[in-house]
């Protein structure tokens, strides 16, 4: 059966991608909700024993992609505080296969810097176009990606091995979708800036749910 909801995820995002790629809004919005939800079904019927916290990251996740369906900046808001939420389950997720001892933080602390320097950066760029309630909110969802990545790093450093290293890529990818989502969105000074705008933050975000799920079924 996880087969059958893989091959499915597999399909309809080879579908919404295509949607992304020719700018179709409405045709995105008939697959997006379908996306997560066969991922969360791949991952319940694959995993010997469920995660919770890994369990609620997707639901989240898949929670998030319906609420920033429609238009309007209380819509964008909810879907980005379900995602956040799914940020935390991650995090929370990650510390089930964490050993503090011995991470190596002289390589964890630079790593994490360079997340919030980027996220900060991303939030100066778009800062000059985006409505002022949305700033703060924004800055908190991205410091909060930013932390997710980097107990994903610690799970690495603790698990050295191809699952974790897979769950990390994931993360990182996700990191990469939310950022170019917030420029897509609001940086208007180069509306060309990101390649195919929806369909490269769809790439990324679909790749990076998938391998974390990926990864942390082979911890």
């Amino acid at each position: 059966m996880a087969t059958v909801f893989l091959v499915l995820f597999l399909i309809f995002s080879a579908i919404h991608l295509y949607d992304s790629w020719h700018d179709n809004a409405k045709n995105r919005a008939r697959t997006k909700p379908f996306l997560l939800l066969f991922l969360v079904l791949y991952y319940v019927t694959s995993a010997d024993k469920l995660a919770v916290f890994l369990l609620l990251a997707l639901v989240t996740s898949w929670l998030g992609d319906i609420l920033l369906i429609p238009e309007g900046h209380g819509w964008f808001t909810a879907g980005g505080i379900s995602f956040l939420l799914s940020h935390i389950f991650f995090i929370l997720a990650y510390t089930e296969h964490i050993r503090y001892t011995g991470t190596p933080w002289g390589i964890v602390i630079p790593v994490a810097l360079l997340y919030y320097v980027v996220s900060v950066f991303i939030i100066h760029k778009v800062r000059p176009t985006t409505p002022k309630p949305m700033v703060v909110p924004m800055c908190l969802y991205l410091i909060a990606n930013s932390t997710m990545n980097v107990f994903a790093l610690i799970q690495f450093c603790t698990h050295r091995g191809g699952a974790s290293l897979t769950a990390l890529i994931g993360a990182l990818l996700f990191f990469v979708s939310d950022c170019t989502l917030f420029l897509v969105r609001y940086y208007k000074k180069n509306p060309d800036l990101i390649f195919k705008k929806h369909f490269t933050v769809m790439l990324t975000y679909l790749a990076g749910e998938f391998l974390i799920v990926l990864g942390m079924l082979g911890m």
